[in-house]
This record gives structure tokens, C-alpha cells and sequence, in this order.
């Protein structure tokens, strides 16, 4: 055509100053040199070119560039500027072979010629063809395939593109004669990111470099940009963590490197689906209202255009891309958002997904429909199960009052109610009521719900009649309710039995109790009832507790943790009463482990837990009371015995834990004749009363009272050593103060022998100084020495200089503190011995600090060798 060369198209693109090589990267590209093909495949901005230019500048060898220019679709011109490609890398190209004359085609036998030659080569000849997305004509992707195939181990191609080539690529990778690059791996990693920040001069921590890669998904393009204009902003950090994607240079480069490109009706429906965060070609066809979206997606995909397949043809824009749309789709088409929103969310309903669809539900401003798909799919137990609670709470949080049906108000209720806000919760539940008390059709789900509702508000009243009412209609209710609702939604029944255990045991019917209880604990529905699950585990350990089966009560609390941690519940959300840590707590005391029952109240304190209701309240009481009596703080030990805990009818056995306390606490301070009134004035037919009221006649020098209380009493297979033990040590000191030394012995070596297997110390130290010249004697001593009392000096070895004198009770390690302190010894860290228990880093690292303060250490070293020492290891 008598046109020169356009030289600068043969010229290997310079790195910008900033160009940060990527060693993961340049060694990929290494493969190239051992593969007939390679292919770069990246969207725009991806780093492609880049990338290439700099690994071939590097290679120490002629590589043959040539970008390819879109205005060149002739096969003709394709092929004269390959062979000059050839000839301006210094690759021989002999005169025989010939140049194309005609623009618009070229000589098969040229492409022959051209492939023999590059098949006799001394070594391979690297070709670069840069932006061949450009190159759109399928006869030349034939010719470039048939001179690749027949010059044999001659050539080495090299394709940078933002599409899919049209050569048969499938062939290639059957064989392993491919090296493929594509856009996941060409994303900057964090720590990538971090470095090209700095060679901008920006020095992030760690968290903003991981938020910004996250936004833009490694986009190389993108990174440099935000870079680029982070250098002109006062506080770098705080821009790049908040800065409009719409206003940017990012978005001037998107729009016009992706969008422009595009046709009308592509564009068009690239700024609807800008709403969503995942899409169909049938949700798409909804939102454009026309019927093109399958090809129109599956094209952008090819072609690299910010469009990601994920599989099952669903398809999701890039984030910072779908930023970029949503602000272009408000200045273009002010006011279509909410419509569009309006139409996925039905569009959704339709399909099932319901998470998608109250969110564009919400989005559209329809509270109406939002609220009655999420009463009527019986999803309103989703706010109290902890795994989506805070994002529905804050989802209905935008809901106005104007809008007002009996969805909308059972809604608010839960919302009160899961807020812990009873009276506003209540006075919204009513109302809900009162509407589908009139003839409403289809309200099954919306009664159904209401009865989750009035157990929890039972719950958090202590109302029995309420709940057991409240799960009679529930009862009813699941016959007219679809059966694929309820198999869908097994938190439902899994929170109303937990309302209704926990109201059950206020009023003291444990066994009732237990059984529904036991029902939760039985399922296994998964991450959706795990924290009904825990709840009614810490409540099936407080049942055990006062029963006086603190091993129990101790299992089962950790087991609540334990499925806590499993489903990452790691803070206090929904039906979280964190009751277990108060039942630990409580175990704790009784075994003298004085400053983990601190810690323990410490956290629950500071979990700020999600729920108060009568039964958490009165445990709380107990632990701390308790604590406050072993440390010998009397009269706040009352205060804190009793702290009125609102309720409708009163517990029986709060009311008596109170009275055990006041007891304890008036004895503890020598007034034995308080103490005993204090205990008329509670029924005696629990086990832990009677010992304690036996206690209180001993104390009054009435030994045959006490006797004779302590043989009423009917232990039965129900009462814990918690309650024995503290019996046997009575009959024991009624016995010594009668002089009969032998039946003491017996019964303080029973009590002894029990305890040691629950490790329940308080028993022995509340017992007074009677029980001290006992526990010296043989075989008592003995039986006390490993875990009671200190154990003597071994003859020979001097005692260290930091040991402390012989004290009866001395606070031993739990089991837990143990397991952590042999792997510490292992040298374990702390993530390993975290991942090895199955627990979190802090359980952990709350266990490390007991266990330090318990061995009067403050580093790990020292820890294992005082275990050591004592003989823990």
C-alpha cells in the first residue's frame, strides 16, 4: 500500500519508575519457553502487557513484538507486520519466503514457507502478539494455528489479550503444550499491593492494604491509580479507605476502556444489574425487560470485561466496576434504582433466595413486601440464632413506622424483642395480634410466629403459663404450616423449646425441663440451631449444678462453647445468655479456683450478653454471691445473693439459692440462730437446704437436731456429691463433738474420697478448724495430699526461696489449664494449641493467664518449669 512501518508497534512497551516485577509471575512465564503457546488472558488494566514486556526484555534473546492494531484486519497487513516483527528482533527472515502483496489476504504457500523455515531454526523464536483481542478475523487466528502447528519446536507463541482466541486452545492443553496466565493470577496479592504502595511513596498498615486489594480485587490498574491519586490527598490512608469509585480516575479509565466500548443495549443492561450482587440471564431480563441477556453476558465474560462467570451461569460484575455503574446509573437514569431493586426482589421471591431478596426488598423502600416475605417464609427466628442477626436487626433498623400491617408489626416486635426492649416489643406484638385475630388468609406462618415470639417474651418474664400456652398453639399451628417451611426453618421449634425449658426451670420443674431441653440439644441441624443448642446446654448445666453434679455441669458448659466456637459465634448476639460461663464460674468456686471464677464473671460482664431474662439474672447472682462468700466479704455476699430479679411468679429455687447464701454468710460472721431463721423461711425439702439448715443447728450447739434433719432427708439418685459431701463433713463434725473419733474418720474419708473426684474444696474449708487434726491423720492425709492439701518436702531438698507456708486449700489447675499447659510445654504456640484444642486464640490465651497467675508466674518458661517442679508435668 506504500504505507512505512508504524515502528513503535514493534517496540516493547517501558515500565513506568513504579513497576513492581512479580517473581511468582516472571517464573510462570519461564513455562513459555518450553510451550509451542502461551496465553495471557486479563481484563483491561490487568498488568498483561506489562508483565511480558518486562520478562522478554530480560530474557537475554531476540523476542519478535508486535502489537496488533484493530484498524489492520487484513490478513495481507497481519502478515507483513509479523515477518517485520521477525526481521527488527534480528530473526533472520529469508528473501524466498516473500511478503504478502495484497492488504486484505496472503499466500497459503508464504505461511508454508514462513513455517519450514522457523522449523529448521537453531532455537525457537519468541513472538509476542500484544492486544490481539484486537485481531478479530477467524481466517487469520486459522493461518497463526497452521504456521504455530507445522513449525513444530521452531516457535514460540505468545498471546496477550483481554478475550479468548479463536485457535484450538483445547488441543494444545490436552497435550501440555500450553502455558495459560489468566486474571486470578495476574491479581496483585496483599503483600504485592503493599510493596507497589510503597514504591508510591505510601506507606499503609497492614489492614488498609488488604481493604483496598479487597475493593478492587488485585485489579492492577486499579491499584496504581488509587495510588496515583492517594499521593495528592493530605491523608492517603482515609482516602483510599473511603473514596467515591464514581469520581475517580478509576472510573474514567472503566468507562472508557469497558463501557464505551460496548453497544446501547449492552451498556444499558450492564447499569441495571449494577444493582445486584449476583446475576442470571433470566434476573437479568427482568431488570432490562427485554429477553438478550444470556449472549450479551456470556460475551462480556470472553471478552474480559469486568464481568466474572460463576458458574451455573450466574455471573457477578468487579466490585469497584459495579461501584463505578451504580453512580453512572444515577446521573444517566435518575430514580430507576428503587424500581430495579423492586423488580429483582420479586424476581428473587420467585426463586427462592431470601436473603437477596429482602436486601433489594429493603433497598426498594417496600417494607410491605419485604417484612410479609420474611414472615411469611417463617424466617423470623433468624434475628435470634446469631448467624444473620445483627444484618436483619440493622436491615429492619431502616424501616419507617409509616408503614403498618400485621408482618410489619411482628417484625418491629422481634426487633424490640431481640433489642431486649420488652415493653416496646410487647405493645408491637399486640398489635400484630389483633390484626390476625380478624379473618386474615394464609396467616398460619404469622401466628406461628407470634408463638416464637410470646415463648421468648414468657421467657424474658418468667411466665410459665405464658410459654406453655404459647407452645400449645405452636403445636397446633405446625399442622397448617407447609412441612418444607418448617424442615427449612428448624430454629423455629428449636427456640420456642428453648424459651419453654428455660420457664419450665424458673419454676423449678427440672425434669420437665430437661426433657424439652434435651430435645434441642439432640438436633443436628447444624449452624442454624447451634445457638439454640448452646443455650439450652448452659441451661442443662445450671439443672446440674443445683442438683449438685458440678462434673456435669461443667462438661456440659464447655460443650456450649465448644458449639459456639465451632460456628464462629464469637460474640454475644440473638439468644445469647451466656449462661455457661456463669455455671463454670460457680463450679469454680466450689473448688476453691477463686480467681478463674473471677475471670469467668470478668467475661461475662464484658460480653455485654444479648439476653436478660430471670434465669440468667439468678445465676449471675449465685456465681458472684458465692465468690463474694469465699473471699470472705460477707455482707456484700448478701447483697448480691438477692438482686430481685423481675419476674411474675417467683422460683422456688432462686428464692432458695438466696437463703443458702444468707445462711452461709451468717454463720461465716458467728450467728447461727440468723442463719436458721433464714432457712424456715424456705420449704426443706430440697437436699442442699437441709444439709445447710444442719449445718446451722450444729453451729447452735444442737447436734442431735442436725443429725435428726440430715436423716430425713431423702438423697435419692438425684443429689449431686456437691449436697453429700457437705452432709457426710456435718454427721462427720456432729460425730468429733461427740468424741466418736472412729465414725468422724469413715465420714470424713467418704467425703473425701467423693470430692476428690468433682476436686470440690470449699466443702472442706467451710468446715471450720474441727476438720484440720483430721485431715493430718493417716490414711486422711493421704487422701487429701494430691489435690486438697499441700504435700510435704521431699527430705534432702531444701525449700525454694519463693515458697509460700502449707495451706490446707490450695487452687488446683482445671483440666482445661492443664491440656494447654502440656502443650505449652511442647513449645507449642499459641495458634497451635488454639487449633490443636479446637478453641479460639482467646480462650486460649484466657487460659495462659490463669494458669500464669495460678503458679505466681509471668512468662511461659516460667510456667512449664514450676509445673514442673510441682509436678504438673
Amino acid at each position: 500500500m506504500g504505507d512505512p512501518f508504524l515502528r513503535t508497534r514493534f517496540a516493547l512497551p517501558t515500565s513506568p519508575a513504579t513497576f513492581l516485577r512479580r517473581e511468582r509471575l516472571a517464573q510462570h512465564l519461564d513455562q513459555a519457553l518450553l510451550t509451542p503457546l502461551t496465553m495471557v488472558n486479563g481484563a483491561a488494566g490487568a498488568g498483561k502487557t506489562l508483565l511480558v514486556a518486562d520478562w522478554a526484555a530480560g530474557l537475554g534473546q531476540p523476542v519478535a513484538w508486535l502489537t496488533t492494531d484493530a484498524a489492520d484486519q487484513g490478513a495481507g497487513m497481519f502478515w507483513a507486520y509479523v515477518l517485520q516483527a521477525l526481521r527488527t528482533s534480528g530473526v533472520p527472515v529469508p528473501g524466498e519466503i516473500g511478503c504478502p502483496g495484497d492488504a486484505s489476504r496472503v499466500d497459503l504457500k508464504l505461511l508454508a514457507r514462513l513455517a519450514a523455515h522457523l522449523s529448521g531454526a537453531d532455537r525457537p523464536v519468541i513472538v509476542v502478539l500484544d492486544e490481539f483481542d484486537r485481531v478479530t478475523a477467524p481466517e487469520i487466528a486459522d493461518q497463526l494455528e497452521f504456521v504455530l502447528h507445522h513449525s513444530g519446536r521452531g516457535m514460540r507463541l505468545i498471546l496477550v489479550t483481554r478475550t479468548e482466541p479463536l485457535l484450538p486452545l483445547h488441543r494444545y492443553r490436552a497435550v501440555g503444550d500450553m502455558t495459560e496466565i489468566r486474571d486470578a493470577e495476574l491479581a496483585f496479592t496483599p503483600e504485592e499491593a503493599a510493596v507497589l504502595l510503597e514504591r508510591h511513596g505510601l506507606s499503609l498498615p497492614v489492614q488498609a492494604v488488604r481493604a483496598l486489594v479487597e475493593r478492587t480485587q488485585g485489579w492492577a490498574a486499579g491499584l496504581r491509580l488509587c495510588a496515583l491519586a492517594a499521593q495528592q490527598s493530605p491523608d492517603p490512608e482515609t482516602y483510599l479507605k473511603e473514596f467515591e469509585a464514581g469520581r475517580s480516575t478509576v472510573a474514567d479509565f472503566l468507562l472508557a476502556e469497558v463501557l464505551k466500548r460496548q453497544t446501547a443495549e449492552t451498556q444499558d443492561l450492564l447499569l441495571r444489574v449494577s444493582v445486584l450482587d449476583r446475576f442470571c440471564p433470566e434476573l437479568a431480563n427482568a431488570l432490562t425487560e427485554r429477553t438478550d441477556a444470556e449472549p450479551i453476558l456470556a460475551e462480556l465474560h470472553s471478552e474480559n470485561a469486568f464481568v466474572e462467570d460463576l458458574g451455573h451461569l450466574w455471573y457477578r460484575l468487579h466490585p469497584l466496576f459495579g461501584e463505578i455503574l451504580r453512580a453512572h446509573l444515577r446521573v444517566r437514569c435518575p430514580g430507576l434504582e428503587p424500581e430495579l431493586h423492586r423488580r429483582a426482589a420479586r424476581w428473587l421471591r420467585r426463586s427462592g433466595s431470601l436473603p437477596e431478596t429482602l436486601a433489594h426488598g429493603a433497598a426498594a423502600g417496600d417494607w410491605e413486601f419485604t417484612a410479609g416475605v420474611f414472615v411469611d417464609d417463617l424466617a423470623i427466628g433468624q434475628l435470634f440464632t446469631g448467624l444473620r442477626s445483627d444484618d436483619l436487626a440493622e436491615l429492619f433498623s431502616r424501616m419507617g413506622p409509616e408503614v403498618s400491617s400485621p408482618a410489619t408489626d411482628l417484625v418491629r416486635a422481634a426487633h424490640d424483642l431481640f433489642r431486649c426492649d420488652l415493653d416496646r416489643g410487647l405493645a408491637h406484638l399486640h398489635r400484630a395480634e389483633e390484626s390476625l385475630a380478624v379473618d386474615v388468609p394464609d396467616s398460619a406462618a404469622a401466628q406461628l410466629s407470634c408463638a416464637l415470639l410470646e415463648a421468648l417474651v414468657a421467657r424474658l418474664t418468667g411466665s410459665p403459663a405464658r410459654a406453655e400456652t404459647a407452645a400449645e398453639a405452636a403445636e397446633e399451628l405446625r399442622q397448617e404450616v407447609p412441612a418444607h417451611l418448617l424442615d427449612k426453618h428448624p430454629e423455629l421449634t428449636a427456640l420456642l423449646l428453648t424459651h419453654l425449658g428455660s420457664t419450665r426451670l424458673w419454676t423449678g420443674r427440672f425434669e420437665d425441663a430437661r426433657a424439652v431441653l434435651s430435645l434441642v440439644v439432640g438436633r443436628s441441624d447444624g449452624a442454624s440451631t447451634a445457638l439454640p443448642r448452646q443455650e439450652s446446654l448452659g441451661l442443662l448445666a445450671l439443672i446440674d449444678y443445683l442438683d449438685g453434679w458440678h462434673g456435669r455441669a461443667e462438661r456440659k458448659a464447655w460443650t456450649a462453647m465448644a458449639e459456639r466456637e465451632r460456628f464462629g459465634l464469637s460474640r454475644p448476639s440473638g439468644l445469647d445468655s451466656g449462661l455457661w460461663r456463669l455455671v463454670l464460674a460457680a463450679v469454680a468456686v466450689d473448688r476453691n479456683e477463686l480467681g478463674q471464677a473471677q475471670t469467668l464473671l470478668d467475661e461475662e460482664a464484658d460480653s455485654c450478653a444479648a439476653i436478660q431474662d430471670p434465669v440468667t439474672a439468678a445465676g449471675r447472682a449465685i456465681a458472684t454471691a458465692r465468690l463474694l462468700l469465699a473471699r470472705g466479704n460477707a455482707r456484700a455476699a448478701l447483697a448480691a445473693a438477692d438482686p430481685a430479679v423481675p419476674a411474675e411468679v417467683v422460683s422456688p429455687w432462686a428464692e432458695g439459692q438466696a437463703a443458702l447464701v444468707a445462711s452461709a454468710a451468717h454463720l461465716a460472721e458467728g450467728h447461727p440462730e440468723s442463719a436458721a431463721r433464714v432457712l424456715r423461711e424456705v420449704p426443706d425439702d430440697q437436699p442442699a437446704y437441709a444439709v445447710e439448715a444442719a449445718r446451722a443447728q450444729l453451729a447452735a450447739g444442737n447436734p442431735l437436731a442436725a443429725i435428726d434433719t440430715l436423716d430425713r432427708l431423702r438423697t435419692e439418685g438425684r443429689t449431686g456429691p456437691a449436697v453429700t459431701v457437705r452432709a457426710m463433713l456435718v454427721r462427720a463434725q456432729a460425730a468429733d463433738g461427740v468424741g466418736d473419733c472412729a465414725t468422724a474418720h469413715r465420714l470424713v474419708a467418704q467425703a473425701l474420697l467423693e470430692a476428690r473426684r468433682e476436686r470440690l474444696r470449699r466443702p472442706f474449708l467451710e468446715a471450720g478448724p474441727w476438720i484440720r487434726p483430721l485431715l493430718g491423720t493417716a490414711p486422711l492425709q493421704g487422701l487429701a495430699e494430691d489435690w486438697l492439701k499441700s504435700g510435704p518436702q521431699r527430705r534432702g531438698r531444701p525449700p525454694p526461696a519463693e515458697a509460700q507456708p502449707s495451706s490446707l486449700v490450695v487452687e488446683e489447675l482445671s483440666g482445661r489449664e492443664r491440656d494447654v499447659l502440656q502443650r505449652l510445654a511442647q513449645m507449642m504456640s499459641t495458634e497451635e494449641i488454639a487449633a490443636d484444642l479446637y478453641v479460639s486464640v482467646n480462650t486460649v490465651k484466657t487460659h495462659l493467664k490463669s494458669v500464669y497467675r495460678k503458679l505466681a508466674v509471668n512468662r511461659r518458661n516460667d510456667a512449664v518449669r514450676r509445673a514442673r517442679e510441682l509436678r504438673l508435668l
